[in-house]
């Protein structure tokens, strides 16, 4: 539950909504993730190159982008643990946000890489061991679904783990792909469908850069969480007993899983009490999963009641 802490101010009473939940450390399943992702890496694109199956090679460099991704949330998510400083009044929540972005360029510098060589590859077709592709494939699965289930729990809630958790489900389908791939090519002889196999990989890895990517950059700019409808936040705020108008009301990202408010209610009344402040605050979180709710209540004789009143609602 949250603490609230009240404090009166030059134009009303302001409350700051704070919930003190415990950082959830990620840090063991993160190392484990890298740990286990790593050593397949380096096994699943030596035998790649040894098959010669383009498959394998751009699966690799999928899950090496994942590793790195992985290492960049990692930190992130140590750093967002950290306490808030005078330079860093909020910490380093935001550092969430960035590691999203980053993880989004990388994958964006993996489509170019791999792209590039299963193009090569339909130009220049090379033969293939189905029957590898299809053992270190299987193996892949078992690894992704495991390390995506480290992460399940977390990315109901937070866009960095989430990232982390989509990476490994899709890696494990990537994975299972190859291994149909594998079995085509054991029955059918045809080399190509290795080639075509890796093409579909580099699309998949696509799509899902594409939605991360798009999403961080939001975050990056402060929108407000798709979860969250302005609309009724201002309408919860209009109805609350004594309000006549609200404005200056803003809500964003502090980082990939925490969400920050600000609005100023007009009460010509003046504020009902610490008790009224609290309610609303805690309301906000319960419903939105706003946790740092800043509210300033002012009378009908100031002047931002006269710019709201004018229509200037910000």
């Amino acid at each position: 539950m949250g603490a609230h802490h009240h404090h009166a101010g030059d134009h009303g009473d302001h409350d700051h909504g704070h919930p003190h939940h415990a950082h959830g450390s990620h840090g063991m399943a993160f190392g484990l993730g890298v740990a286990l992702n790593a050593l397949f890496v380096l096994v699943e694109a030596g035998y790649g190159f040894l098959s010669g199956s383009m498959a394998l090679v751009a699966d690799a460099g999928h899950n090496l982008s994942d590793v790195l991704g992985l290492l960049i949330a990692w930190g992130a998510d140590s750093l967002s643990a950290r306490p808030a400083s005078e330079r860093f009044t909020y910490g380093y929540k935001s550092s969430s946000i960035l590691a999203a972005l980053i993880n989004s360029a990388l994958l964006t510098l993996t489509i170019g890489a791999i792209g590039a060589e299963t193009i090569r590859r339909f130009f220049n077709p090379e033969p293939v061991a189905g029957q590898t592709m299809m053992i270190v494939a299987a193996i892949g699965i078992a690894i992704n679904v495991f390390t995506a289930m480290l992460f399940l729990k977390g990315s109901r809630h937070d866009i960095n783990l989430r990232g982390a958790f989509i990476h490994m489900v899709g890696d494990a389908a990537v994975s299972a792909a190859v291994v149909v791939a594998g079995l085509l090519i054991l029955w059918t002889g045809q080399v190509w469908i290795d080639t075509l196999t890796g093409l579909i990989i580099v699309a998949v890895i696509g799509w899902s850069t594409w939605g991360l990517a798009r999403e961080a950059v939001k975050m990056g700019l402060l929108g407000v969480p798709a979860r969250i409808d302005m609309g009724t936040v201002r309408a919860l705020l209009m109805q609350q007993p004594g309000v006549i108008a609200v404005h200056d009301l803003h809500v964003w990202p502090m980082s990939t899983k925490e969400t920050a408010l600000t609005a100023h209610l007009i009460m010509p009344q003046g504020s009902p009490g610490d008790g009224f402040l609290h309610a609303l605050a805690d309301d906000l979180e319960h419903r939105f999963g706003i946790g740092h709710a800043t509210l300033q209540v002012e009378t009908a004789d100031g002047p931002c009641h006269a710019a709201a009143m004018h229509g200037h609602t910000h």
